[in-house]
C-alpha cells in the first residue's frame, strides 16, 4: 500500500467559525487487490480483501483507440461475480472506459448517487472526487492478461493509525468482532465527518456519539469529533433523544482530552440541549407533547419539533412491513418517555460538572442539584417496585429492554434493584439494534453481568456481529442483518459499538480523571480465559494483559490507575491498594 497525499477539508466547514479551527484532512491510500480471479467467459475479478471507500485505477495495453472497459464495482458477491443488484442501499456501479492506444494508467470518475450528493449530504471535496464503497472490481473487456500491479483501489479516510490500539483474546470469534468494529472506525471516516454511512451521509448524533467512543479507543485523535459537533449544532436531526446526546458527546470530549475549549465555546449551547425547556411543571418530568416553543426550537436550531425515537427503526417504517417488529422492543409510547427522561438526568447531570471546569460553578451547584433532585423524581414515575424493573412510560406498565438500559447506564437504579433489573435486561436478549447494543452491553457491564455481554458480544445468532461477517461484510452494517432492515447500507459506524466495548468495559480501561491523569482498570472478563488490549490515550498507550492466573498492566509516564483485579467469576471487586503508577502485575485469587 502506498500512502499519498493529506488534503484538508477546507470546503467542508459548517458555518460554526469555531470547527474552522479544527483541521481535518483526508489521506489516500493506493491498495492493490489481495486476490486476482479470472472467471468463466474471461472477465477478472479483483478482491481488495475488505471494502474501503475510494476510487478505483487500472492499467491497461489497448491496440488501438476505441476500445472500451467496462468495470462492475460492488460491495456484495452472488455466484462468484460482482452482483449488479445487491438490494437495499448496497452498492453496485458500472463504469465504463474509453481507451486510448497503447499503455495508459486510467482512474475514471466514480458516477455521483444522487441521494448522497444533494441535500444536506456532507460533499466530497473537490481534490479528492466522488467516492463509493467496494470491495470487488469485475474487469469485463480486456484483452490478454492482467495482474494485481495493474488494478488499484484509491482508499480514501482520516489519517489512521493502525497500530494504536490491539486486542486480541483465546476467543476467535471475539477477535474478529473487534477487527470487524476497529476497522468500520477507519473506513467510514472517508468524508472526515461522523456520517450514517453511504446512502446519506449526512451526520446524525447518535451515529456520532458511538463513532466518537470508537474512534478514542481504536486511534487517539479527537478532531472528527469535534468537527461533527459542530456541524450538528448547526444541523441538528429530528429525535428527542439525539438532541440531548449532544451533552454527551461535549462530555466525553472533555473526559477524554482534558480540554475545556469545547465546552466553552458552547456552554450555553450545551445548556438548551439539557431540554430543561421542556420540563412539566407538574410532574418533574421533560415532555415533547407541550412546551415546544419557538425560542426552545431557536435555542437547539430546529425549525421543526421534536420526535421520541427510543430506538431505530420503529415497526411499519423505512421497509418494514406493518407488523414486522421494529428494534425498540415493543416500547409504548407516552406522554412522559422514560429513556427520554434517562437521558435528561444524563445530560443534566453531565453539564453540572463540565459547567464546573469552566468557572461557571453557581450554575454547577444549580444543575447538580437539580439532577440529584431529578433521580427520585425519575424513580417514582417510572419504576415499578413491585416487579423491581422500569416500564416505559406514565400510563403503561409495558417493561420495555430500553426503559430499562437506559436507566442502568445512566446511573438511575437504586442498589436494591439492581439484581431484578440486571435480571430482566439478560431475559430480554439483543432485543434492540445495533445502536441500541452500545447501551445494552454498557448496562451489563455496570450491572456486572460479564458473561451475558461476552455471550452477546461472541454470539453466532441472526442477531449478532457474526451474522454480519457471515452475510458479507467487511464493514459494520447499519442492521444486524439485511432481513432487519431492508433499506439498509453495508457501512455504517453506529453498528460498531464493540470498538469501544471491549477495550473500555470487558477489559475495564477508562478514563476517571479528564485527560487520562486517572484511569480506571476493571477487568470484567466473564468466562474468557485469556485477553490483552492496548488502548490509546493522549498521555500514551495503556496495555492491559490476562492470562494464565496473572494480571497485568502498562501504564505511561504522568499516569496513575485504580486497577480492580478480576476474581474467579470473572468479575471485578477487589482493589489493589492505593494508586498504581508504570508496570505491575499480580496474581488473580
Amino acid at each position: 500500500m502506498n500512502k499519498w497525499i493529506l488534503l484538508p477539508l477546507i470546503a467542508l466547514a459548517p458555518r460554526t467559525a469555531w470547527a474552522q479551527t479544527q483541521p481535518v484532512v483526508l489521506e489516500q491510500t493506493r491498495q492493490t487487490p489481495r486476490e486476482l480471479f479470472v472467471l468463466h467467459g474471461g472477465n477478472a475479478l479483483a478482491d481488495f480483501g475488505r471494502a474501503a471507500f475510494g476510487q478505483i485505477e487500472i492499467t491497461v495495453r489497448a491496440l488501438s483507440a476505441g476500445d472500451t472497459l467496462r468495470l462492475h464495482l460492488g460491495e456484495c458477491l452472488r455466484d462468484g461475480r460482482v452482483d449488479r443488484a445487491p438490494g437495499g442501499s448496497r452498492r453496485y456501479r458500472t463504469i465504463v472506459v474509453p481507451l486510448l492506444e497503447g499503455t495508459h494508467t486510467y482512474r475514471p470518475d466514480i458516477p455521483k448517487d444522487g441521494r448522497n450528493t444533494s441535500g444536506t449530504a456532507i460533499r466530497m471535496p473537490v481534490d479528492v472526487g466522488e467516492v463509493m464503497p467496494f470491495r470487488y472490481v469485475e474487469v469485463e473487456g480486456r484483452r490478454g492478461g492482467l495482474t494485481t500491479d495493474d488494478v488499484a483501489r484509491i482508499a480514501v479516510n482520516v489519517p489512521f493509525d493502525d497500530d494504536a490500539a490491539c486486542f486480541r483474546s483465546s476467543d476467535s470469534v471475539l477477535n474478529a468482532v473487534w477487527e470487524l468494529c476497529r476497522y468500520s472506525i477507519k473506513a467510514t471516516s472517508f468524508t472526515g465527518y461522523y456520517v450514517d454511512g453511504d446512502r446519506e451521509r449526512i451526520p446524525y448524533e447518535a451515529d456520532a456519539l458511538i463513532n466518537q467512543l470508537c474512534h478514542y479507543a481504536t486511534d487517539c485523535r479527537y478532531d472528527v469529533a469535534r468537527r461533527t459537533f459542530a456541524y450538528l449544532i448547526d444541523h441538528p436531526t429530528w429525535p428527542t433523544e439525539w438532541s440531548l446526546q449532544m451533552v454527551l458527546i461535549a462530555w466525553y470530549d472533555y473526559l477524554y482530552t482534558g480540554s475545556t475549549e469545547l465546552i466553552l465555546h458552547y456552554a450555553d449551547d450545551l445548556r438548551a440541549h439539557t431540554l430543561m425547556a421542556l420540563r412539566d411543571s407538574v410532574t418533574g418530568l421533560v415532555t415533547t407533547c407541550r412546551g415546544q416553543t419557538a425560542d426552545l426550537l431557536r435555542s437547539i436550531r430546529r425549525s421543526e419539533p421534536l420526535r421520541d425515537i427510543v430506538d431505530w427503526p420503529h415497526s411499519g417504517t423505512l421497509g418494514l412491513a406493518q407488523g414486522q417488529g421494529g428494534e425498540d422492543d415493543g416500547y409504548v409510547y407516552t406522554d412522559f418517555n422514560t429513556v427520554v427522561n434517562a437521558y435528561h438526568y444524563a445530560a443534566v447531570s453531565r453539564l453540572a460538572q463540565m459547567f464546573g471546569a469552566i468557572g461557571r460553578k453557581d450554575e454547577a451547584r444549580e444543575l447538580a442539584a437539580y439532577a440529584r433532585r431529578f433521580r427520585d423524581t425519575f424513580n417514582r414515575a417510572f419504576l415499578d417496585a413491585e416487579r423491581g424493573v422500569y416500564t416505559d412510560g406514565v400510563g403503561t406498565d409495558h417493561a420495555s429492554l430500553h426503559a430499562n438500559v437506559f436507566a442502568a447506564v445512566f446511573g438511575l437504579v437504586p442498589d436494591k434493584y439492581r439484581e431484578s433489573v440486571a435480571r430482566h435486561i439478560v431475559s430480554r436478549g439483543m432485543a434492540c439494534s445495533v445502536y441500541g447494543a452500545q447501551f445494552l452491553l454498557d448496562a451489563l457491564y455496570d450491572l456486572e453481568q460479564p458473561d451475558a455481554a461476552l455471550a452477546l458480544l461472541t454470539s453466532q445468532g441472526d442477531r449478532s456481529w457474526a451474522n454480519m461477517i457471515r452475510e458479507g461484510s467487511t464493514i459494520t452494517m447499519e442492521a444486524w442483518g439485511n432481513r432487519w432492515k431492508p433499506n439498509q447500507d453495508w457501512n455504517h459506524a453506529w453498528g460498531a459499538a464493540p470498538a469501544n466495548v471491549i477495550p473500555f468495559r470487558l477489559m475495564g480501561v477508562r478514563p476517571l480523571a479528564p485527560g487520562f491523569d486517572v484511569v480506571e482498570i476493571r477487568p470484567q472478563p466473564g468466562s474468557l480465559r485469556q485477553a490483552e488490549c492496548r488502548v490509546p490515550s493522549p498521555k500514551g498507550p495503556v496495555t492491559v494483559r490476562l492470562a494464565d492466573g496473572r494480571m497485568s498492566v502498562d501504564l505511561p509516564s504522568g499516569m496513575k490507575a485504580k486497577v480492580y483485579l478480576p476474581q474467579r467469576d470473572g468479575k471485578s471487586h477487589k482493589r489493589v491498594k492505593g494508586y498504581v503508577r508504570g508496570s505491575k502485575s499480580w496474581r488473580i485469587k
